[in-house]
């Protein structure tokens, strides 16, 4: 069986209306967060950083400290089975302009509720859950 290792991030952004969050819409389908596979003698934070560039454009993030998911699947590669684990990361973004990636067909600056019926999976719903409780908690708004 194989592995991998992705990391990625749940990007957000503070307005006079509340917290909007950022939702990518990938080729296939499905709505959810920047995110891409670890390169070799990269940390964590890292790749994040540079998934989110690569795929958004944007640079100027601020990762909140404490606050690190980690989300756990298989999927099929061809014949073999593939164990993905993937961090995620709460960065805050001074930008709400977004280049996409080719990988990319459109994107979203969208309140929780509106992020929360988007999001396509199961499991990034529950990532967005725990992001907007943690900003709300650590009265970070």
């Amino acid at each position: 069986m194989g592995r991998e290792k992705s990391c990625g991030a749940i990007v957000f952004k503070r307005l006079k209306d509340g917290i909007k969050y950022l939702l990518l819409h990938y080729e296939a389908g499905h709505w959810d967060f920047p995110k891409g596979n670890q390169e070799k003698n990269e940390k964590d934070e890292q790749t994040a950083a540079r998934e989110i560039k690569e795929e958004t454009g944007i640079e100027d993030i601020e990762f909140v400290d404490e606050f690190r998911e980690t989300i756990n699947y298989f999927y099929k590669k061809g014949e073999e089975t593939i164990y993905k684990e993937v961090v995620f990361f709460l960065a805050q973004s001074a930008s709400d302009k977004v280049t996409l990636s080719k990988e990319h067909i459109g994107y979203a600056w969208v309140s929780y509720e509106h992020a929360f019926k988007k999001l396509t999976f199961n499991n990034s719903k529950e990532l967005l859950r725990k992001a907007n409780q943690f900003l709300y908690k650590t009265s970070n708004i």
